[in-house]
């Protein structure tokens, strides 16, 4: 059975802090809808100073996800690691492993906006060597025991209650990525389907004797919103598709392959060619042939209502049909 993600960002471009709010509190609602009707995942992410409110914390907005629910998982993808501070996060992640009964998952990346960096004031050219602290305090914090840090004496409590520890993988698509995560014998999660990557990774673990798997992304992963009528939804809604492909493309103007969506196109016309965003009815999801159902509900400041139809949908008319 394909694994069913809601993807949720909060992204909603000159909203009021009251609308801000209402579209949070919606959001939640739909995770708890999601939650009692088979969805496997809430998935969310971390940007910084973005113009159109992208949500900056991650870890905050999963903790009211898990505690809305009761049985769906919550992956941050991807958490900018050396913006946060090793020992604190550490901590927030071990709460937040008891809280939910293991239900988090934290994809580590070190991101691809330098800007980022610089709003936090952290080095961006040290972002290797901090993501490698990063990981590596975390490690060390969850086993509960003492150990040294940045030259002083800590230990971090309570512990988690995921053995060996709250899920932890590496994001990225480099070799630097994959062979940090092989040397710590950490899972790896490309952001994008690169078997190459994988397979130097799998090399990486037997130089390293380590152990690890592979998330791989499909080959295709479109982002889909679920419709009766495709047409009339990207004609009323398409800018919202587009408004996040051209931020994406506006953060990725060096032409380097950092995220997971890439897109160059300019119009609503040609995002909807590309295939990247989807706009499909029930019978045309099921059709799609996909390992991961991916619904992006509110995607660029998309109404609540609308998303939240798109979510209804695809719970009453797909999932139950592949067994959900």
């Amino acid at each position: 059975m394909p694994v069913s993600v809601v993807r949720l960002n909060l992204v909603a471009p000159g909203a009021s802090p009251a609308a801000l709010g209402a579209r949070y509190r919606a959001a939640l609602e739909l995770a708890a809808y999601a939650d009692t009707h088979g969805v496997t995942m809430i998935q969310t992410e971390e940007h910084h100073g973005a113009e159109n409110n992208w949500l900056p914390s991650p870890f905050v907005f999963a903790g009211a996800v898990l505690g809305a629910t009761r049985r769906i998982s919550v992956t941050v993808s991807a958490a900018i690691g050396p913006l946060h501070d090793p020992l604190r996060l550490a901590e927030d992640i071990a709460v937040l492993d008891l809280v939910s009964g293991g239900r988090l998952v934290t994809v580590a990346g070190i991101g691809y906006r330098p800007e980022e960096y610089a709003q936090f004031g952290v080095d961006w050219e040290r972002r290797g060597r901090l993501q490698d602290e990063l990981l590596e305090t975390l490690l060390k914090a969850w086993t509960g025991e003492e150990f040294t840090y940045r030259g002083r004496t800590v230990r971090v409590t309570p512990r988690p209650s995921t053995e060996p520890h709250p899920l932890l993988l590496v994001g990225g698509s480099s070799r630097a990525a994959a062979r940090r995560a092989a040397r710590l014998g950490l899972p790896f999660f490309p952001s994008a389907h690169l078997p190459e990557l994988e397979a130097y990774y799998k090399d990486r673990l037997a130089e390293y004797g380590t152990d690890g798997w592979t998330m791989m992304p499909g080959a295709e992963t479109p982002l889909l919103h679920l419709a009766e009528d495709p047409d009339e939804t990207w004609a009323r809604h398409g800018e919202h598709f587009l408004h996040e492909a051209r931020t994406y493309a506006a953060w990725q103007s060096g032409g380097a392959m950092r995220s997971a969506v890439r897109s160059a196109a300019g119009t609503v016309a040609e995002l909807r060619a590309e295939g990247v965003y989807r706009v499909v009815t029930p019978d045309e999801c099921l059709a799609q042939g996909l390992d991961n159902l991916v619904l992006h509900p509110l995607v660029g400041g998309m109404p609540v209502a609308e998303g939240r139809r798109s979510v209804e949908l695809f719970c009453t008319e797909v999932l139950p049909r592949l067994g959900g």
